[in-house]
């Protein structure tokens, strides 16, 4: 046997005070599932020829005496709540299998705009709420998943009640909360930006024409998260989410499962430390 390097020490050794401190610190109950389930209800946006399809191919005992389960899907790219690629809306731009996994991981921060929402279901996130919610509890961290939480989760799958509308296959009468392009132009300048996420259908209020947010992001190669379940469920920071989509070759997005993980001190805004960042 080979003996082990300096380099494959500093490993061991980070992951040995990862497991031991920050994992032990996490409870199975602690991982909150942030994603809506794919099946024939989930909802994406009118236009599209293709909707989700799960056919079963074999569920049963085969004639060996053991069970087996096949099944197939085809399923639209941006169904439920999925992810965006920066190539969604900017050409050139990271597709799905080319987003670099530390990407995929970040610090989350909730900014609650229910109360703006239920005066105004057109509202948009404004630079002012960004500022205030750093005055309460601190400076957005690097990297941050900014989760915009407008209580849109409790709407789905309904069409009618998420779209905000009584004709859900016309985008033009689409009522529903998303960011201002201001905001999000400052917090492509001003902060480090790592993915930006809503409740809703899109990042983009229902009204947009240009989808500007969906341009400004992907210009950054930033992601989106859309359609994304239980925000309310997170502290407003200190949690560390793992978003996990298909490797998709080519890919401009696709469902996704997210991952929230509270560990250790929660609110007081400490968070998970990835163990690759440890050396």
């Amino acid at each position: 046997m080979v003996s082990a390097g300096p380099k494959m020490a500093s490993v061991c050794l980070a992951l040995t005070l990862f497991v031991s401190g920050t994992l032990a610190s996490c409870r199975p109950d602690s991982v909150i599932d942030m994603s809506h389930p794919l099946d024939s209800h989930a909802l994406l946006w009118p236009g599209g020829d293709a909707a989700f399809n799960f056919t079963i191919l074999t569920r049963g005992r085969t004639p060996q005496g053991f069970w087996l389960e096949l099944n197939k899907f085809t399923t639209p790219e941006h169904v439920g709540t999925h992810l965006d690629a920066p190539s969604h809306f900017s050409e050139g731009h990271w597709r799905v299998d080319q987003i670099p996994p530390a990407r995929l991981v970040g610090p989350g921060i909730v900014v609650d705009a229910r109360p703006q929402v239920a005066n105004n279901p057109d509202y948009r996130l404004t630079v002012e709420d960004l500022t205030r919610w750093e005055e309460l509890h601190g400076r957005i961290p690097d990297r941050a998943i900014v989760f915009m939480w407008t209580g849109w989760d409790t709407r789905y799958p309904d069409p009618f009640a998420t779209f905000n509308t009584p004709t859900p296959q016309n985008s033009s009468t689409f009522h529903f909360p998303g960011y201002h392009p201001d905001a999000v132009r400052w917090l492509l300048d001003d902060r480090d930006l790592g993915m930006l996420a809503i409740d809703t259908p899109s990042n983009d209020y229902g009204q947009t024409r240009v989808f500007d947010v969906h341009q400004m992001i992907g210009r950054a190669n930033v992601m989106g998260l859309e359609n994304v379940n239980r925000i309310g469920q997170l502290p407003v920071r200190g949690a560390t989410i793992v978003v996990a989509p298909v490797k998709l070759t080519d890919g401009s997005g696709g469902p996704v499962r997210i991952l929230a993980m509270q560990c250790g001190s929660g609110n007081t805004g400490s968070r998970l430390l990835p163990f690759w960042h440890i050396w």
